[in-house]
């Protein structure tokens, strides 16, 4: 079969492997649809975070990319049950050990051995296969297209910040970038009633798509992005804070500036370097700065439920779908060019 394996730094081929065979309480899936995420730009250039074998794994490299797919099962291990060959699922690609503290504590998401199918072995949606445990399956309801599908991880993300964050119908936030995951999150706030959300994004298509899903954007090199919360909350501030661009020391600051005293700051974005923190601000107002990290099966089941209701609708952040053979020169490399400013979220289809 065709895959698109992670060979080094620059170094991604669609290469033909074997099929991966079925294993005891697993499910193979004929991948659908693969979103192309901004961790996969990052392994593209910087190579595989796991080369080699992965504990959690097992699997030797080049690593297959992808980790957010849907697909339709083809194949069911004996025994294993709330899944038929033929339905639309989508995978959960983290695993946990189930055996640290933090698993230990039920969080498992915090694992500290965790992988991912897709970024450290296991297999990956950029291929025309995948087989998985069959928990990390979750079956999507009839009336869900399979593009659709392939945005439950990501969204499951967002999903999981705005829990992170106390959020409720009452709040107000404002969200710092407008990529994928940022405008994920409006839409999750959105989902929950929040009707005050800003946004501060610089690109237009990003800006235009998050009024369109009932935001205040504003364009960040044309008007003080903390000047217009203000003025939107009578100088009082947000109950909530998204920074989910990790751009830079900048819109760390923003984020906690434009909160009201005893605002939260929901991190969400990667940042790749060291940001300043003025901590006696902190003592003073007791805003509360939290992380939030991937998701768990709570998210994915509550995000398929908002997007089955309607309360979420996908559709718009799909920007293009693309070939397999594509990947690396209409998608990788667009997006890390000048794609951004025309592409939000690319479908790989195998």
């Amino acid at each position: 079969m065709r895959a698109a394996r992670v060979h080094g730094p620059n170094d991604t081929r669609i290469d033909d492997i074997p099929e991966p065979h079925l294993r005891p309480k697993s499910v193979k899936v004929k991948v659908a649809f693969g979103g192309l995420c901004g961790s996969d730009l990052g392994i593209y250039t910087g190579g595989s975070p796991s080369p080699g074998e992965h504990p959690m794994l097992g699997q030797s490299g080049p690593h297959v990319l992808g980790h957010e797919f849907s697909g339709y099962v083809v194949e069911v291990a004996e025994g294993v049950g709330g899944v038929r060959i033929g339905d639309l699922v989508v995978v959960r690609p983290n695993i946990a050990c189930g055996e640290c503290a933090s698993c230990l504590r039920g969080e498992l998401h915090l694992c500290t051995r965790w992988a991912a199918i897709g970024i450290h072995g296991g297999g990956g949606g950029f291929s025309e296969y995948v087989v998985v445990s069959s928990d990390q399956v979750h079956v999507v309801p009839l009336g869900v297209t399979a593009e659709v599908a392939a945005l439950v991880e990501p969204l499951s993300v967002a999903w999981h910040a705005v829990r992170t964050s106390g959020a409720s119908s009452t709040s107000s936030a404002f969200v710092i970038g407008a990529g994928p995951v940022g405008l994920g999150v409006v839409m999750a706030l959105k989902a929950i009633g929040v009707s005050r959300v800003i946004v501060s994004e610089p690109s237009r298509l990003r800006r235009e798509l998050a009024r369109a899903i009932g935001a205040d954007a504003i364009d960040p090199a044309a008007a003080d992005p903390i000047e217009h919360v203000r003025s939107a909350t009578g100088d009082e501030g947000v109950d909530l804070a998204f920074e989910s661009s990790g751009a830079s020391d900048v819109t760390f600051t923003a984020a906690l500036t434009s909160l009201r005293p005893g605002g939260t700051a929901v991190l969400v974005g990667l940042f790749h370097h060291q940001v300043s923190l003025d901590a006696a601000a902190l003592l003073f107002t007791e805003k509360r700065i939290v992380g939030s990290f991937g998701y768990w099966d709570d998210d994915f089941r509550e995000v398929i439920d908002a997007i089955a209701s309607g309360s979420i609708d996908p559709n718009p952040l799909i920007s293009c779908v693309i070939p397999l053979r594509d990947l690396v020169n209409r998608g990788i490399l667009s997006l890390l060019g000048s794609g951004r400013e025309s592409q939000i979220k690319i479908l790989v289809s195998p």
